[in-house]
């Protein structure tokens, strides 16, 4: 079996349980299942056309398989398809939303904070930069040049402005192109990424906290990616110490869909101080008079938000809780492994060698070669060869400008890379068959 299929026969029994639940006359709706069968196979043919996404030989992007109970989970919610908007559209899926997020801001070490769920990252981050700009809102936002895309993008949005900070050859931000812009006493927030899309690399939280004190801007957090593994067990010291400090920045951004083991689309913002809630004071008078309690819907920019994300998050966080020591930890610290023992065949093969050791579960690697425009040709030809072996990675575009004291000629602007994301436990154990398919593809 490829694809795991035990958990629909636990779905179907809760969906009975579910259904006993409700004390009402039955519906009799009539539904031609003739034609969804029709249907349903066609649409299983169309879906045939992936990439593997779910198996271990994926070893390309940030694509890890929904746990099989948050899965069933965010089915079952969608019975009743809850809108966690208003209490009155998620009476009971409101409830689990504010748990869950009380669990992820636990994990960050928040004594008070605000937060829920979103759409996904690019959402959660407009809110965090959208509230930076109610505090802040003439001065700049700050990110640096290899953080995500989606920071300039929703300035741009948000009417913002918005300046890049350089990095260093480890993909994290420079210290002093950061504190020469701060100098001019017009940043208003800080964006560290607490592990880049690219390389997994993590921003010097530390030194920005230091930074702080001297000039008074908020620091928002991007750990769409990275922001679980302040569980992993195997991180260097310094970027535990990282991670370690997340609890003294403003606003926190986490996907769960990434590392948190979600089906698209869970995204997470918190911000630590609640008082920004009045930023987002409004009335809905047709929505927020169920309840005396906190409606979700009056603390997000987000109107109609699934319901079934929080379900399905909820029954993961009671099977596998976000705290050190557990499973979920455990499981991440495997992942982690990966990454480490990928990266020790790296250093010792005459064919690749990696940028740079990972700092997450992300590896970065490049043909060896005389100068960049060939060996960004053999990256290419190499993943395309791994493809044909059934190894399925990715490419990254690494800036030549970062290199220091290379032994090969730079005449390009970019030096086109492989690059691994190993995200899912079972990468550990897969890893020689992993490598085995890679030579073949030399």
């Amino acid at each position: 079996m490829i694809l795991e299929k035990n958990s629909i026969k636990l779905l179907q029994k809760a969906i009975d349980k579910l259904e006993s639940g409700f004390d009402l006359p039955s519906v009799d709706v009539e539904f031609d299942y003739e034609k969804m069968e029709r249907v349903m196979m066609e649409v299983a043919d169309k879906m045939q056309n992936n990439y593997p996404y779910f198996h271990p030989l994926f070893a390309g992007q940030m694509l890890k398989p929904p746990h099989p109970i948050a899965r069933a989970a965010y089915m079952l919610a969608m019975w009743i398809n809850p809108n966690n908007h208003a209490m009155d559209g998620s009476k009971a899926s409101s409830p689990m939303e504010k748990e869950v997020v009380t669990d992820l801001a636990k994990m960050f070490g928040y004594k008070e904070h605000l937060g829920h769920l979103t759409g996904g990252g690019t959402m959660a981050n407009l809110e965090g930069l959208w509230v930076a700009g109610q505090v802040h809102p003439e001065k700049l936002i700050i990110a640096s040049d290899q953080s995500h895309y989606t920071h300039e993008r929703i300035s741009g949005v948000l009417q913002l402005n918005f300046e890049k900070v350089k990095t260093d050859q480890f993909s994290r931000m420079d210290l002093n192109d950061l504190e020469e812009k701060l100098k001019n006493g017009n940043v208003g927030t800080v964006v560290c990424t607490m592990g880049t899309t690219g390389t997994g690399a993590v921003d010097p939280l530390d030194k920005l906290l230091e930074l702080q004190k001297q000039y008074d801007f908020r620091i928002h957090a991007d750990a769409a990616y990275g922001g679980y593994f302040g569980l992993v067990e195997n991180l260097e010291e310094a970027t535990a110490k990282k991670f370690a400090l997340l609890n003294q920045v403003d606003s926190i951004v986490v996907d769960p869909h990434k590392q948190g083991l979600q089906p698209y689309g869970c995204g997470c913002i918190l911000f630590k101080d609640p008082s920004v809630a009045q930023y987002y004071l409004h009335d809905s008078p047709y929505t927020y008079y169920t309840s005396d309690e906190l409606h979700l819907g009056e603390i997000s920019l987000e109107c109609s938000r699934a319901g079934a994300s929080a379900v399905g998050l909820w029954a993961t966080h009671q099977m596998l809780p976000p705290v050190k020591g557990g499973q979920f930890s455990k499981d991440l610290t495997q992942s982690r492994n990966a990454a480490l023992k990928f990266h020790e065949k790296l250093e010792a093969s005459d064919q690749l060698f990696p940028l740079m050791k990972p700092e997450t579960d992300i590896v970065v690697y490049a043909a060896y070669g005389d100068e960049t425009q060939s060996m960004s040709e053999k990256a290419n030809l190499i993943f395309e060869k791994a493809e044909e072996n059934s190894l399925y990675l990715s490419l990254y575009k690494y800036p030549t400008k970062l290199f220091k004291n290379v032994d090969f000629e730079i005449n390009t602007d970019y030096l086109t890379c492989l690059r691994s994301c190993l995200l899912k436990p079972e990468h550990e154990d897969w890893l020689d068959e992993i490598w085995k398919r890679l030579e073949k593809s030399f």
